[in-house]
């Protein structure tokens, strides 16, 4: 009678597909990256948001701005107002001290407009600045 002598084979042959241990690890890193991603998301809608809020507000100081420069009657003074939309403004329009212009029958002013509005519980800002030349008043 011959021996049969049978051989098993010490590692287990693998079968298709994953173990627990794979699937769990593959679980958590798409949901670390889910999460990042949504957190990117909401970060951007949250600076659409106050790129909108600047975008009304610079058109707005541009605006009066405009109405500022348009003043025939142009000279040193500080105007303080609201607009009917809600915003606050400061203009404060002083003579600048240019050697250069004495001899002329110009005086250059400094004009400086701040507009302010609340968004939620935080205060914003946005300040404009310019020159304009106007005639002297003797």
């Amino acid at each position: 009678m011959k021996q049969v002598q049978i051989i098993h084979n010490t590692t287990q042959e693998r079968r298709g597909g994953f173990t627990l241990l794979e699937v769990m690890v593959s679980l958590a890193l798409l949901g670390i990256a889910l999460v990042v991603v949504l957190q990117l998301f909401s970060e951007n809608i949250r600076s659409i948001g106050a790129s909108e809020d600047y975008v009304a507000a610079v058109a707005k100081a541009e605006m009066l701005m405009r109405s500022v420069l348009d003043d025939d009657e142009l000279g040193e003074k500080t105007v303080n107002g609201v607009t009917e939309d809600g915003y606050a403004y400061d203009v404060v329009i002083t003579k600048s001290e240019d050697k250069k212009l004495e001899d002329l029958n110009r005086v250059l002013l400094d004009i400086s407009l701040t507009l302010h509005w609340k968004k939620g519980s935080k205060e914003k800002s946005f300040a404009l600045a310019t020159m304009k030349t106007v005639p002297k008043k003797i």
